[in-house]
């Protein structure tokens, strides 16, 4: 019984945290500070900042403030900690009966990050 109160109250003390969920190129993410994530790749170096101004929620210790579409002056600022190649995706072409078959793939490049600061405008 001591197991699940413990588990709830660590639920709800993640759940107070500060978090933003924050769209990019189409992507949503939800972000915490000193979070690493992979977005859409982009022409910065390794040390530069980048700053998603695209904040559609923002939570701030249990107050959830959501945007219509966006939260006026909330911004999350990530520090680039560089580039690398995402996953392989392979694409398969095939025509029955017709003895054709095609297999090829590709890897994009993405921009992994850490999230450094969420500002609650």
């Amino acid at each position: 019984m001591a197991d699940s109160a413990s588990d709830s109250a660590a639920t709800m003390a993640e759940s107070a945290q500060l978090y933003a969920v924050v769209a990019d190129s189409g992507r949503q993410f939800t972000v915490r500070e000193g979070q690493e994530l992979e977005v859409a790749f982009r022409h910065v170096p390794a040390g530069e900042e980048i700053v998603f101004d695209r904040v559609l929620a923002v939570n701030k210790e249990g107050a959830m403030t959501l945007g219509t579409p966006v939260v006026e002056g909330a911004s999350v600022k990530a520090e680039v900690l560089g580039v690398k190649q995402g996953d392989k995706i392979y694409v398969q072409k095939f025509r029955r009966r017709k003895n054709y078959r095609r297999r090829t793939g590709h890897r994009e490049l993405v921009t992994r990050v850490r999230v450094a600061s969420i500002q609650a405008g």
